[in-house]
């Protein structure tokens, strides 16, 4: 694996859009239990249903602690590939690399400086150790060139590529104290530019609401195409996510892409409010340092938070009468995909969803 001290954008490269070729997908084993409720059990059998979702469309690797390896194995189709990973927790959206390309082609890995959504200001949990180490040992797997920084926090949950200069973001999120207090927001939109290969960030407000993650954009808004972005919504003035989704609509009419385009921009109906029920909360297990999973607690949930593959889009189901509406938006959006919508409170009770647990390797084919 070799360690590149140069940017990417200066070596030629760009972040693809998601819905540009993939090469592979990457998720990690769910088993913390301090996180997900029964030692992870039933979070375990949704994250087969949408590894074997997505390996219909590409390639999938699942990572998996040494504990937990026979266990995943033997759980999964045997043509998705399991390699053993140390890891802290199962976010490799945000703790894996980031892919970039040139357009010869050739792809290497952006590895962030991962400290759990805040660090000890307002992180998830300690240590983070394991998965700080996730992405230099994709790029490392994969034969991949790496650019580290060690001095700069993200998460890839936080960032939205158009493949074609533009990338989106939460000032909730990336100005948040617990990620990079020292540099204005000037100087993250350089950075952001510097190993995106972008031309423009587009700063939204607020990501949804009670988002632990600071408010990660990819819960909020994505980009279909260039052009073109998806916008979780709601009609209900008196839900504090109106506010929220409003004021980043607002941002989103009246600014323009890298190349200078307005925005199309096609809202995604949320549904109603989902909070943790009693037995939920008790199947977990109350560690200090980890936040809590409480009785009643509203959770952020978003058909936003989707993955797309390359034949087709994988989007969370809570049973709700919006679950319908979100496939017939995504049908509009992505002709020629196959739609597919799994049952994910399981992911969501754990404090993510269908994003959130997954990372797009690109091939570098347009």
């Amino acid at each position: 694996m070799k360690n590149y001290t140069s940017k990417p954008k200066a070596d030629g490269f760009r972040m693809p859009g998601e819905f540009e070729h993939h090469d592979a997908c990457w998720i990690i084993w769910p088993q913390r239990p301090d996180n997900w409720r029964m030692g992870g059990k039933p979070a375990q059998k949704v994250f087969v249903e949408v590894a074997k979702a997505i390996n219909k469309f590409e390639p999938v690797t699942m990572l998996v602690n040494e504990d937990q390896y026979e266990n995943a194995r033997g759980m999964l189709p045997e043509d998705i590939r399991v390699i053993e990973m140390s890891n802290n927790d199962s976010w490799i959206r945000d703790c894996g690399a980031t892919f970039v390309v040139n357009d010869a082609g050739e792809v290497r890995g952006v590895d962030w400086s991962f400290n759990a959504w805040g660090g000890l200001v307002d992180g998830l949990y300690f240590p983070w150790d394991k998965d700080d180490e996730v992405a230099a040992k994709m790029c490392d797997i994969e034969r991949k060139g790496r650019y580290r920084l060690d001095d700069f926090v993200l998460e890839g949950g936080s960032i939205h590529s158009d493949g074609d200069g533009t990338v989106m973001v939460t000032e909730e999120c990336l100005l948040s104290e617990g990620r990079n207090p020292d540099l204005t927001k000037e100087e993250i939109t350089e950075v952001l530019c510097d190993y995106l290969g972008a031309d423009k960030v587009i700063w939204l407000k607020n990501g949804i609401y009670l988002d632990e993650t600071n408010g990660h954009v990819d819960n909020i808004c994505c980009f279909v195409k260039p052009g073109k972005v998806l916008l979780a919504w709601t009609d209900d003035e008196s839900d504090p996510q109106y506010a929220i989704s409003k004021e980043n609509l607002d941002i989103l009419e009246n600014t323009t892409d890298a190349k200078g385009r307005k925005l199309e921009i096609v809202k995604m109906y949320v549904p109603s409010p989902i909070t943790i029920t009693k037995a939920e909360e008790e199947g977990v297990d109350a560690v200090d340092g980890t936040l809590p999973r409480l009785e009643g607690d509203r959770l952020a949930a978003s058909y936003v938070n989707f993955y797309i593959a390359n034949g087709g889009i994988v989007v969370p189901g809570f049973d709700d009468p919006n679950d319908a509406k979100a496939v017939a938006t995504l049908k509009d959006c992505f002709p020629g995909r196959e739609i597919v919508q799994l049952p994910a409170r399981e992911i969501l009770l754990g404090g993510g969803n269908v994003h959130c647990i997954t990372q797009q390797q690109p091939s570098g084919k347009k």
